[in-house]
């Protein structure tokens, strides 16, 4: 899996637990540095499918990442 193959919410979870681990904090001081629940990361980090766009980009930004979207439409 790469960044670029993100297609679905477990997709993405698999990449925030694999970059918290390599940042060397727990889903505790991960909630803390993203200003969220520590129950919320780990069901980020599971796919739950329900979680809140807003806290998933808060997240994302926590985490230095820059989400960008491309259209399936134009691609070859």
């Amino acid at each position: 899996m790469t960044i670029e193959s993100i297609e679905n919410i477990h997709d993405l979870g698999k990449l925030l637990r694999i970059w918290r681990k390599k940042m060397g904090v727990t889903q505790e001081q991960a909630a803390q540095l993203c200003n969220v629940g520590p129950r919320f990361i780990g069901e980020l980090e599971k796919g739950k499918p329900t979680d809140e766009i807003g806290k998933v980009l808060q997240v994302l930004r926590a985490y230095g990442f820059r989400l960008t979207l491309n259209s399936r439409k134009h691609q070859k």
